[in-house]
């Protein structure tokens, strides 16, 4: 990239990173004090933000290692906090009448627990190989220093180190990609069996969101990977693109669309603003 545009890239990264961070303040702020949100569908959104402020702020580090393992980090749990809330949703509509005695705020911490500790394990060893090879650039290319970009500077034959991120690519995208889709699948026939028009409104508006939600994580992911098995080649400056977008936009529009597509945080949410007016009318008033 040209010293501009670097520099225009550099301004759009910071702004994005600073809404991210805004959007997905906001949403951890409504849950955790509301006590009427302690349930278990809210702290999987809790842990969905969690997980986009740490994926989003690899772009701000400057620790190799540091970066590498955040970043990682941040997409495998992204993809078990996705499949987490498939499931859930896939019970509260398959069961609803059992629902709360299956899904219970323990067993949600403990499945979430699960999927960081699974995490911080495959890429605790993916780390441990990046650092183990030497290296003959003393620059990365890639705005993200991933698993590739690091093994390509290393001075060691590059295909011989790809095997373990093929298994990883492997298991997020035909392991638990189509596991997703076919409970989104399930969840869209279950709707259709649905007498109560209020019921199947609300289930359509919180299965949609969750698509959207979806959809902005794997389809740079799904871009990526149809060009490469195409033959298309991509260049420097495309493959940095795809991932900014993989890395910026789910975490930016995850808690945009929680925010207006869940009536109970959007709810709250207006409450807030309207307590924020009053008090500030208040203080005028006042003065």
């Amino acid at each position: 990239l040209y010293p501009c545009n670097q520099k225009l890239l550099g301004f759009l990264i910071l702004i994005t990173y600073m809404l991210i961070l805004l959007g997905n303040g906001i949403n951890l702020c409504i849950i955790s004090t509301n006590r009427h949100l302690h349930k278990p569908m809210y702290i999987l959104i809790c842990n969905l933000a969690v997980v986009d402020i740490m994926f989003s702020s690899t772009c701000s580090t400057t620790m190799i290692s540091v970066l590498t393992y955040f970043y990682h980090l941040g997409d495998i749990t992204e993809c078990m906090a996705l499949t987490l809330m498939a499931i859930d949703r896939l019970i509260a509509i398959r069961f609803p009448l059992r629902y709360h005695s299956i899904v219970t705020n323990s067993r949600t911490f403990l499945l979430i627990s699960l999927t960081w500790l699974a995490g911080f394990a495959v890429i605790g060893f993916v780390i441990s190989v990046v650092d183990s090879v030497p290296y003959c650039q003393p620059v990365i290319r890639y705005v993200f220093c991933e698993y590739a970009s690091m093994i390509r500077a290393a001075c060691v034959n590059p295909e011989q180190y790809f095997f373990i991120p093929v298994m990883i690519s492997l298991w997020l995208l035909c392991g638990q990609f189509p596991f997703i889709v076919c409970t989104y699948a399930l969840l869209a026939y279950s709707v259709t069996k649905l007498s109560n028009n209020s019921s199947k409104k609300q289930m359509i508006s919180t299965c949609s969101s969750h698509l959207i939600v979806l959809f902005s994580y794997y389809a740079p992911k799904l871009v990526s990977g149809i060009l490469t098995r195409i033959g298309v080649v991509l260049n420097l400056t495309e493959r940095n693109a795809i991932l900014i977008v993989a890395s910026l936009v789910s975490p930016l529009i995850n808690p945009a669309v929680y925010c207006t597509r869940t009536k109970e945080i959007r709810t709250r949410l207006a409450d807030k603003f309207h307590s924020l007016k009053n008090s500030l009318r208040v203080k005028q008033y006042c003065l």
